[in-house]
């Protein structure tokens, strides 16, 4: 028995022994620069021009890891993702570099942008535009729908732009709230889901002092909404949106656009009418911009 011990500790010690030379650090890293063989010109135009500079992660091959499951979806195509990945730099990211600086935008922007060829439809007869997750992460769908050869700021507002901004303010009031103010303003016309319903119409939204349906679904859309739409869709769309509120609900919209006004100076030192200036003077050079060719 006492030879059977010895002889078991023996085989244990020569064991560990050999764990323990196999577990020893590798001094190479296992996390590698991408191997430029792998890589399309698409590729490496990514990395020099979303990646490096601001940190982005830009996704256009539609990963399982990061889509929705629940919808059933299909990847943007390689030509359409090279066309929003121009206007995304274009008229989001280079006009928050132009009025904040490009420390800013690097710092707060989403570390990753994920393209979906198609939509993401609900059951209630509605669709997502874009999602943004935790601040991280912005996904936007319907990428194959843009048609290169008939670009306008008004369906790239629509479509995707107002998308952009929409999340990217999420984020900026994710990190800094606004004052409990604004919440209380609409407090009582709240109404979650039903937003979509057929009985919250658009005229209803304006007149309750409201810049679209979606806003009422609670405080935070209402806030980033407005911002959303005041940015990219320009000062006729505004002024019509006023108009057709009416005198209450026009002054409960201002209300709210001066309390944004305020809290995007006093928080972040940034103007929104400067935000919008920039973003009309880029607009105006987007039939200037190659969407087909890197």
């Amino acid at each position: 028995m006492k030879k059977i011990k010895i002889f078991l500790i023996i085989i244990m010690t020569a064991a560990i022994a050999w764990s323990c030379s196999e577990e020893k650090l590798n001094d190479e890293s296992v996390f590698k620069d991408p191997d430029p063989a792998l890589l399309t010109e698409f590729d490496k135009w990514i990395l020099n021009n979303y990646t490096y500079p601001y940190n982005i992660s830009f996704k256009y091959k539609m990963e399982d890891i990061e889509s929705n499951m629940t919808y059933d979806l299909v990847p943007a195509t390689t030509q359409k993702a090279i066309a929003m990945a121009k206007i995304i730099k274009h008229l989001w990211l280079e006009v928050y570099d132009e009025v904040a600086g490009v420390d800013f935008t690097r710092t707060y922007i989403p570390r990753v942008i994920h393209l979906i060829g198609s939509g993401a439809y609900n059951t209630n007869n509605t669709f997502l535009l874009g999602t943004a997750e935790g601040g991280l992460k912005v996904t936007l769908f319907r990428i194959n729908d843009l048609d290169i050869n008939n670009v306008s700021i008004e369906l790239l507002s629509d479509w995707y732009l107002k998308t952009m901004y929409h999340e990217f303010a999420h984020i900026l009031h994710q990190t800094k709230d606004y004052p409990a103010e604004f919440k209380a303003i609409s407090n009582s016309d709240y109404i979650g889901g039903d937003w979509s319903s057929n009985s919250a119409t658009l005229a209803m939204a304006y007149q309750l002092g409201f810049v679209s349906r979606y806003s009422r679904q609670e405080a935070n859309e209402d806030f980033v909404e407005i911002i959303a739409i005041y940015i990219v869709r320009g000062q006729a769309n505004w002024d019509s949106i006023l108009a057709q509120a009416g005198t209450s609900g026009a002054a409960i919209i201002n209300q709210k656009l001066e309390i944004i006004k305020s809290y995007l100076r006093n928080s972040w030192n940034i103007e929104i009418d400067e935000l919008r200036r920039v973003f009309e003077s880029k607009a105006s050079m987007l039939n200037y911009l190659d969407l087909s060719n890197l």
